[in-house]
């Protein structure tokens, strides 16, 4: 492709986005095709010779976007967003162009040196203290295996690494059942073991870890011979919001010599907001935080942000350093692949700089406190509906509700969220809550307005009393 055709097409691409994005309130928000649908209309072999551009764009907009979920939907509630604000995909489309692998800072030193900042700037946004450093890495599960494995090499006195586990005691790791299941996978890449994460019960409305429980199963660990290496807790849980008591869990911490990971990926980015930082109240005592602003804050996915306090520990734990990845001459300089699992490194501060600098934290704020508004409207709305219960309050902008109706609840209520899915004005999403079916709303998309919240209403019971 020489310049010309890279210019050409690369306007179209840009076009396109441009006309995606303003069409989207007039498509359904999740995808309506079939299993093997879109496979069908792939040709099942690689061709052997290069085709002309003008055939693959135009198979790209007969086959692709009608096969895809819309997650810049202003309707889209469900899971939690994963937002692209258009300013972060700018940015994003000039790191494609540019196409550097930033693994080291002499690999692109604006890349390097960039992250430092940036990576600052939410630290001051979210109110933590100087004494954290950071980076960012793809996504909250690669953020949490690195704290994983930080706390296993310390508790294990670093020898895990060269002598691996099968030389020592088990090694345990505290959570509740509220987590993610990225801290599941974590402990099994970790090689610390399923059975040897430890769920400690929770209590209160915001459904927290109780700190009492979690001393009891540590000393009882330690009395059975155990290692305890460290607790992960949560602030808005996945499910429902969960929220753990930082500061408490932050005192058993101490007291035995732990490690604390915090897992803020969706509610991190509220805490610019200080208004809502009473729930990770305490967040000062944590080793290792993570939150992602892809999620709520419009950085174009992936970006995640990992929160150190010790980030010497960090680079103890994951550094190799081969003749090839030495940077020679410089002091002082910080290589962010030594800090993370992944050696490459795409160029993620770039969005985040895009992005803090067009919005202002003020206009972020702005956006998250009408996302939180909105959605404490519309649970109250749906309360005082006779047929509707409210099952998990609202934690920022996220809450559970469930529709009365049929013999079998669980059965109604998964109906319910599939017909209102199949309809297409809005997506959500099931839980459990105490083993039982309840439908997620969470508001988030970055262009929503307070009429996609009536909206949502209005579909919600009109399709439920249909049922």
């Amino acid at each position: 492709m020489d310049s010309d055709e890279f210019r050409h097409w690369s306007r179209k691409a840009a076009d396109w986005g441009v006309d995606y994005r303003q069409t989207l309130r007039d498509r359904p928000v999740r995808a309506r095709t079939r299993p093997g649908d879109i496979a069908r209309q792939i040709a099942a072999a690689p061709p052997e010779t290069g085709e002309a551009m003008e055939a693959i764009f135009a198979d790209f907009e007969r086959i692709i976007p009608d096969g895809m979920t819309h997650w810049q939907h202003p309707r889209f509630f469900a899971y939690f967003p994963a937002n692209a604000a258009p300013v972060s995909v700018i940015a994003d489309q000039i790191v494609t162009a540019i196409a550097a692998q930033c693994m080291l800072w002499q690999t692109s030193p604006a890349a390097t040196e960039l992250e430092t900042r940036v990576v600052d700037w939410l630290r001051q946004a979210l109110g933590l203290p100087e004494g954290f450093s950071g980076l960012i890495q793809d996504s909250a599960s690669t953020a949490t295996l690195a704290a994983t494995l930080v706390m296993r090499e310390r508790a294990l006195a670093w020898k895990g690494n060269s002598e691996g586990l099968a030389a020592h005691r088990p090694v345990r790791v505290y959570a509740s059942s509220e987590v993610h299941t990225s801290i599941d996978r974590a402990i099994w890449i970790a090689g610390i073991g399923q059975d040897n994460l430890v769920r400690i019960p929770t209590s209160g409305p915001l459904r927290g870890m109780d700190p009492d429980k979690l001393d009891a199963a540590i000393r009882a660990d330690l009395a059975a011979g155990h290692i305890p290496a460290g607790v992960i807790a949560c602030t808005g849980g996945t499910s429902i919001g969960a929220c753990d008591p930082i500061g408490r869990i932050g005192e058993v911490v101490r007291e035995h010599g732990l490690y604390l990971h915090v897992d803020a990926a969706w509610a991190g980015s509220a805490m610019i907001c200080p208004e809502f930082r009473a729930l990770w109240d305490g967040i000062e005592a944590a080793d290792s935080i993570v939150f992602n602003p892809h999620k709520w804050l419009g950085a174009q996915f992936d970006c995640s942000i990992q929160f150190i306090r010790s980030p010497e520990d960090q680079v103890r734990t994951l550094a190799i350093q081969p003749e090839y990845l030495k940077t020679h001459g410089h002091d002082g300089i910080i290589n962010y692949s030594e800090w993370s699992v992944p050696l490459g490194r795409r160029f993620r501060a770039l969005k985040l700089w895009f992005l803090l600098r067009y919005h202002g934290l003020e206009g972020l704020r702005t956006m998250i406190r009408n996302h939180v508004a909105w959605s404490v409207a519309l649970a109250e709305r749906l309360a005082a509906e006779p047929d509707f219960t409210i099952v998990s309050q609202p934690v920022l902008s996220l809450f559970s509700f469930r529709h009365q109706g049929g013999a079998d609840a669980d059965a109604h209520n998964i109906a319910l969220v599939n017909a209102i899915n199949d309809d297409g004005r809005i997506y959500l999403t099931q839980t459990r809550v105490d083993g039982r079916i309840a439908i997620r709303f969470q508001a988030g998309q970055f262009d929503m307005t307070r009429e996609d919240a009536d909206t949502a209403f209005s579909v919600i019971t009109e399709i439920a009393r249909r049922l």
